[in-house]
């Protein structure tokens, strides 16, 4: 790494504009100059350089807080446009892809997975990642948090690990294939023990935090133990997440095995509240979004994946009003071949107009059709995606660039064609979507990216190395087809 990493002062100065991650007003910062100090943001103005700082020029440039990346499956890197799971739904693609392949990762085909997930994040200016990790089965040959925590840790990023898994026994269990066989609940709570002794981090600029995190709420676990998970993560102070209500099947499911709704069934075990988060949402019934909202639960939400999948269109409009909590999460790249922040927050822009649209009566004011190109504001998705996630993750002094915080931001330098043009610079890395290029990047006032660059990242090796992945996990899932 440059002379660069070991200065902890820095100067950004003449940015076109700094988009903070707050509310209203307060979303574009009336400064250009930022100071970075003992990895916290100490000044914003117009500011002059002191001694033994270094100076950033960011002219032209754009300042966003990092992204808050609040789902996310990263040993699916390798499963991305995986062919028996590219036109299928929900539940056939998950046995098609992610269940068919997860017997076969090994060791080191998964910390390539998670190496190119973590970097294709960054890569976009992500510095904070939760990963729902539900590669677990008994006897597991490797440990990966261990190889998770790790990667996070030589990127500089901030890591969450949402230790997922499933402890509902499916009949004969002795005949399933051990990687699809269901842990011991006690096995399961005796891990989260350890790994929350072993990482987690309780503080609100934490890099590492361990999460409760069974796979899905409805066919993961059995009641008295999602009930017993939620009493055991409270002592332990640690947050829960599932995925919920991702199609109309969880509510068909709900209705058949426990004569409610998915959210009513959740609620019935302590599974709402501030310290929990939900992927998906997508299908929700009126009361349950109120349940939601007075409960102040929080949502991961995955618009790519979601419109992948044909699953739909989560209505953050509603649900913010009714109190919830937004964030934006990546999903797995097995539905998902562009998992980065910012496809998912242009994804996340223009669906909540579609979707406002699509739901609109067709009347006419005036000669002018009602739609909804006013559902969301490029400040709103930039919000949900920085501070919203801040907040879900209990990472207080992250997700916004105010006096204070932790200096975690990126400088985006809009010099591509596909930014040429706009009256509204700001809006650029959004907007128009693409891979802008990353002048500079901090987490906790450290540089991780300079001049586009991840320090002593082999690109052409990381490619091979992922190639090589690719033709392993396929022979090997061949070979398992083989054999049952």
């Amino acid at each position: 790494m440059s002379l660069m990493s070991l200065n902890h002062s820095y100067l950004i100065k003449n940015a076109h504009t700094i988009l903070t991650g707050l509310a209203g007003n307060a979303a574009r910062c009336s400064f250009s100059d930022i100071r970075i100090q003992a990895g916290k943001i100490t000044e914003l103005g117009q500011l002059t350089a002191q001694p033994n700082e270094q100076m950033i020029d960011a002219q032209d440039c754009v300042i966003y807080p990092a992204w808050v990346n609040t789902h996310h499956h990263l040993f699916q890197s390798l499963l991305k446009g995986e062919p028996q799971g590219m036109n299928q739904n929900l539940t056939s693609w998950l046995a098609s892809t992610p269940y068919r392949f997860r017997g076969a990762f090994d060791e080191n085909t998964f910390r390539v997975a998670v190496r190119i997930g973590l970097i294709e994040l960054l890569r976009s200016g992500c510095a904070t990642v939760a990963d729902h990790h539900y590669l677990y089965w008994p006897k597991m040959p490797f440990d990966g948090a261990a190889i998770l925590f790790d990667e996070a840790e030589k990127l500089g990023m901030r890591f969450v690990l949402c230790r997922g898994g499933a402890t509902l026994t499916r009949g004969l269990e002795s005949e399933l294939p051990q990687a699809l066989r269901s842990e011991k609940f006690e096995d399961y709570i005796m891990d989260i023990e350890r790994l929350v002794q072993q990482y987690h981090q309780s503080g609100s600029d934490a890099f590492r935090k361990i999460v409760m995190a069974p796979t899905s709420t409805l066919h993961s676990t059995t009641a008295p133990q999602l009930r017993e998970s939620a009493k055991i993560a409270r002592q332990f102070g640690i947050r829960m997440h599932s995925h919920l209500s991702e199609t109309v099947d969880y509510l068909d499911a709900a209705k058949a095995k426990f004569g409610m709704t998915p959210v009513q069934f959740c609620a019935e075990q302590d599974w709402i509240g501030s310290d929990v988060w939900f992927a998906h949402l997508v299908k929700l019934l009126p009361e349950e979004i109120q349940l939601l909202g007075q409960s102040q639960t929080g949502i991961a939400h995955c618009p790519q994946s979601n419109a992948r999948l044909g699953s739909g269109i989560a209505d953050l409009v509603a649900l913010e009003q009714a109190g919830m909590t937004i964030s934006i999460g990546v999903d797995g790249a097995g539905s998902n071949e562009a998992a980065d922040m910012l496809s998912e927050t242009h994804a996340a822009w223009l669906l909540q107009r579609a979707r406002k649209g699509m739901l609109a009566t067709p009347q006419y004011q005036g000669g002018q059709f009602e739609g909804g190109a006013d559902a969301a504001s490029i400040e709103d998705v930039i919000r949900w995606g920085t501070a919203g996630g801040a907040k879900i993750l209990g990472l207080d002094q992250v997700g916004t660039i105010e006096v204070g915080q932790q200096a975690d931001l990126v400088v985006y330098q809009l010099d591509d064609p596909r930014y040429f043009g706009l009256h509204d610079l700001a809006i650029g890395p959004v907007a128009s979507a693409g891979r802008a290029h990353i002048k500079a990047m901090f987490v906790a006032g450290k540089m991780v990216m300079e001049n586009d660059q991840i320090p002593d990242l082999d690109m052409m090796e990381l490619a091979w190395q992922a190639k090589q992945a690719v033709k392993l996990l396929q022979q090997r899932s061949m070979d398992m087809a083989k054999i049952a």
